[in-house]
């Protein structure tokens, strides 16, 4: 029976083409929609993550209270001490220490005068340590716009859009003014080896990034950093992992009675992210949810429209003999048919745009120029397992109830009134 239907489906176009195209279009929708806002939400999160607060960021209990003014008076100190210890108690994750810091970055003349300057929000990170992951973290290869990577000490980088404002081209020197750990006044001059753009406003304004060991000796702070931060080995966060890590961490190093001692936070901990991963779950759930329904009710309400169409056909079937429950039957596997076929279809087409969403994504920055937040200006969809899955609610699900509903007049319909109805 099922061979029988499948060569009526291929072979009668008029009944089964639309219904197979509505299908596909909604399936595709679905499945592309789901495997772009969880690729909004992973794009969030790993920006926030590689940018900003890594998995979980290692801080002084004094630096972490208040962090957004960067009091580096408040450092870890006995950087590499502090490392190797959690290299031995961690060894899952990349650690890395970064210095943040700010200044003003003045740009000399040909007289040494300043030409131009600005407020720079500056990053130390290890640029220049062989097999540093931070290349690889900040994404530098491929933000870099100008000129080349640091390779000496002195070295910068800057945004790009910094750079333009300045007036500052890579080979030129600019001086940073900035303060010490302890408060005096730090001169500090730097070749700007290139410029970069992250896709994130709110760095690709002002951003500079230094060497680790130059702005050490900068600020005056040999073996000390602002924070190390946390990667597992292949880049996902995992919030049961995390949470354990941090609660072990902080048992064993934080002392009560020294705000200087290591303290463990994870991203979801960082002031503001766990309101914004929380929103963000629900509004990714909500907007699923919604679509979904959407789409079932077109589906559904197109299962209804494709039986009402083929009210003649049902009448002639039923004045030749054949039974309700036989003709009910075979219009639930024929509708089954052509969902799962045109299931089939949009997942595969959902799936292959989803794919390339997943590498090239879509620019936003238009619509993010001005924000403050870590917000990524190149989406990228993702492809996760219940992609998959996700077009079978609206292609299967929706068409079989459609047809079940509109099956059901078939039982209703009275033999005496077939003749009157093929002669209409």
């Amino acid at each position: 029976m099922i061979k029988f239907l499948f060569k009526g489906i291929l072979r009668d176009k008029s009944r089964s083409l639309f219904p197979f195209l509505i299908v596909t279009a909604g399936v595709f929708l679905t499945v592309a929609m789901y495997c772009y806002i969880k690729g909004a939400e992973a794009s969030f999160i790993r920006s926030n993550a590689n940018l900003l607060s890594g998995h979980v960021r290692v801080m002084t209990e004094a630096y972490a209270k208040e962090a957004d003014q960067i009091p580096n008076d408040l450092a870890l100190t006995d950087l590499p001490s502090l490392i190797q210890d959690l290299q031995a108690g961690f060894p899952g994750f990349i650690w890395t220490p970064r210095i943040r810091f700010g200044g003003l970055l003045d740009v000399p003349d040909e007289n040494g005068e300043t030409r131009s300057q600005g407020p720079a929000a500056g990053m130390a990170v290890r640029l220049l340590s062989p097999q540093t992951p931070e290349i690889e973290l900040l994404d530098l290869k491929k933000a870099l716009v100008r000129g080349r990577l640091p390779e000496r000490p002195k070295e910068v980088l800057i945004s790009d859009e910094f750079a333009r404002k300045l007036g500052l081209n890579p080979g030129e020197r600019a001086t940073l003014i900035s303060s010490t750990m302890f408060g005096s006044m730090s001169l500090a001059n730097f070749v700007v080896a290139g410029t970069v753009r992250f896709g994130v406003s709110a760095m690709d304004r002002t951003a500079m990034i230094a060497d680790l060991g130059d702005i050490q000796d900068a600020l005056d702070m040999k073996d000390a950093a602002g924070e190390v931060l946390g990667f597992s080995m292949d880049s996902v966060y995992r919030q049961r992992e995390v949470d354990g890590m941090a609660a072990i961490f902080n048992a064993r190093r934080v002392d009560a009675r020294d705000d200087l001692s290591p303290f463990m936070m994870t991203l979801r901990e960082q002031p503001g992210m766990a309101l914004m991963i929380g929103r963000l779950s629900y509004a990714t759930a909500a907007i699923v949810g919604v679509f979904l329904f959407v789409m079932s009710l077109v589906l559904w309400n197109a299962g209804l429209l494709g039986s009402l169409r083929r009210f003649g056909e049902i009448g002639v079937r039923l004045a030749i003999g054949e039974s309700k429950g036989h003709l009910y039957r075979s219009m639930i596997y024929e509708s089954l048919l052509i969902g799962a076929l045109g299931t089939l279809a949009g997942t595969g087409l959902g799936l292959a745009l989803s794919y390339y969403l997943q590498v090239k994504g879509i620019d936003i920055s238009s619509m993010v120029r001005n924000a403050a937040m870590m917000i990524p200006t190149v989406l990228h969809s993702q492809v996760t397992p219940f992609a998959y899955l996700i077009g079978l609610i609206p292609g299967l699900l929706a068409t079989l109830l459609g047809t079940l509903i509109s099956g059901r007049g078939i039982y209703k319909r009275q033999t005496a009134q077939l003749f009157k109805e093929l002669e209409t």
